[in-house]
């Protein structure tokens, strides 16, 4: 199961592109709501979460995302409950933990687990990437399990990473194919 964390003010984009793309792949994927069943974005589009936070389960996870938005890296700062399910997911190393957008550097960054890895943020947020190698030239960089990607842009590209590690090279293929998506 991927989770991806939903605080009010994410960025649409970086949710819902690659949850699209994750269950085309055949992934499974759920939102889960930080604040409650609905949550709102940075541009007031309102999704249905598929659960609270209460209901992940770390022991099943292949995946735990955290998209961008000020306002959504913010709701998962101000969550004790978020930021202990990223330290054991992290910890325990057998699921990926990926992060796109201001999540990087507003997120990971500051709690160490960028430290010696290769990262890429939202441009202009590097500085808070803390220990990292920027390598902001790609739009997604794979360090072991983290995964990080530059920002809305690189949506698709960080979607079919996911994909990719999931659900194999071919099976992402034939989800880019299937979209049509040739950046």
């Amino acid at each position: 199961m991927v989770y991806v964390l939903l605080g009010p003010g994410f960025e649409e984009a970086e949710v819902v592109v690659p949850a699209d793309l994750l269950r085309r792949g055949g992934v499974e994927v759920a939102l889960v709501g930080l604040t409650g069943p609905e949550v709102t974005g940075s541009h007031n589009i309102t999704l249905k979460a598929d659960m609270t936070l209460d209901q992940v389960s770390p022991d099943h996870t292949q995946a735990l995302m955290l998209p961008g938005g000020m306002g959504g890296v913010a709701a998962i700062n101000d969550s004790p409950e978020a930021l202990e399910l990223i330290r054991r997911i992290y910890k325990d190393g057998r699921a990926y933990l990926a992060a796109i957008c201001a999540a990087p550097s507003v997120v990971l960054g500051p709690m160490g687990i960028l430290q010696g890895r290769r990262a890429v943020c939202y441009p202009g947020m590097e500085d808070g990437m803390t220990g990292a190698i920027p390598c902001m030239d790609v739009p997604v960089s794979v360090d072991g399990k983290v995964v990080t990607g530059k920002g809305p842009g690189a949506a698709f590209d960080f979607g079919l990473k996911l994909v990719e590690l999931l659900a194999g090279s071919e099976t992402a293929c034939q989800v880019r194919d299937g979209a049509h998506y040739h950046g």
